[in-house]
């Protein structure tokens, strides 16, 4: 991978290009930054570059010998850490590894290096087991890495989501951090680096990354996707810098379209106090597994600020589909100065009760109770 795909985080690349330039590689970094910036797609364009034989022009060449094994992913010198689950069937004591699950990583990552554990979760074809790192996982580095490197060059270890190490795990990661093997690279993608261990942290060099501009994301939609300018505009602007976000406005099984319908739902029937059609809502929603009811509930929050601000008619405020868009212009009258507080702190209220494993049927039936009487408040 070159950073010539990496969407924007031009600085960031600039700083990588000087620190290898400059023989100033530190043996341990840890990429930082929020969901959909290109923190794993920057790690491994920079594992390529370093690994590159013929690197110029500020990366790496797509041509030489290390370059074609990195295409598959499959060069001896890169070695791939990730959370991984209990194979069906193994047994309670069993400690899985990384290097089990190469094939289903290898074949996410053919759809490109932007990704969430969701997704990689749906890959491994689970939704109740929790991916973890086992301690087996450091033993097996430890031994991958205590081997001389096969090219003669740099040894990449790329460790994507290290908070989900277990205890004994991160610290015997944090031995093979101290006392690194020769020529050995340490790239750590993180989202949550305050669950790391301090120990850890302070051993690693920190490489914050920021949101994607928004004109860089509308640019890689239109070149990359064949979107049209209009349609790449306004899926930019909701994506609020992160390409997993827009990637997923594209996804004609979106998400957000399904939450969209039950929002439509949910204020139809609230507002026609439709108790039946709030029933069946309820257990609709009820359904659903709990982290996607948080991600419902956040999205509800997102329509009603947007309900709320497409009333002053500002199009620069707007950020929205148009989809969304058609829904708001009859449904934003109904969001006003007397109501928007009250509706936004009932959603959140519903997300902290989900994320405490409150009963949903409960929680959603009140949810709609109380916006059958938000609504009418003028």
């Amino acid at each position: 991978m070159k950073f010539e795909e990496v969407i924007g985080q031009e600085d960031a690349k600039q700083r990588l290009r000087r620190l290898v330039a400059e023989d100033r590689v530190p043996h341990a970094m840890m990429f930082t930054g929020p969901q959909g910036c290109g923190k794993m797609a920057l790690a491994m364009a920079f594992a390529s570059y370093l690994l590159c034989s013929n690197r110029h022009d500020g990366d790496s060449c797509g041509t030489c010998p290390q370059c074609v094994m990195l295409r598959k992913w499959a060069h001896p010198d890169l070695h791939f850490t990730f959370p991984v689950i209990k194979p069906e069937g193994s047994s309670s004591d069993y400690r899985p590894v990384s290097d089990e699950f190469l094939k289903e990583w290898r074949q996410l990552l053919e759809n490109g290096p932007y990704f969430t554990i969701e997704q990689w979760l749906d890959a491994l074809r689970t939704k109740s087991q929790q991916a973890i790192m086992t301690v087996r996982e450091a033993d097996e580095l430890t031994r991958k890495l205590s081997l001389r490197s096969s090219q003669g060059g740099y040894k990449v270890s790329l460790i994507w989501l290290p908070e989900r190490m277990r205890e004994e795990t991160a610290n015997k990661m944090l031995k093979l951090i101290e006392e690194p093997p020769s020529q050995t690279v340490f790239l750590m993608v993180t989202e949550n680096p305050a669950a790391l261990l301090e120990t850890i942290r302070s051993r690693t060099q920190q490489f914050a990354m920021q949101r994607i501009g928004t004109q860089q994301i509308e640019t890689a939609l239109v070149e990359r996707r064949g979107i049209d300018v209009d349609a790449a505009h306004r899926i930019a602007r909701i994506a609020e810098g992160s390409w997993v976000s827009a990637l997923d406005h594209l996804d004609a099984d979106s998400e957000h379209k399904e939450f969209l319908e039950d929002f439509m739902q949910i204020t139809r029937a609230s507002f026609m106090r439709n108790v039946t059609g709030m029933v069946q809502w309820t257990n609709s929603v009820a359904a659903y597994g709990r982290e996607k009811q948080r991600r419902m509930l956040t999205f509800f929050s997102r329509m009603i600020r947007e309900s709320f601000m497409y009333n002053f008619h500002l199009p620069e405020l707007s950020y929205m589909t148009q989809q969304e868009e058609q829904f708001v212009v009859r449904f934003a009258p109904f969001v006003n100065e007397a109501n928007v507080m009250e509706l936004s702190e009932l959603m959140e209220k519903a997300h902290f009760d989900i994320g405490r494993n409150a009963n949903a049927k409960m929680v959603f039936f009140d949810v709609a109770l109380q916006i059958t009487v938000l609504l009418r408040r003028k």
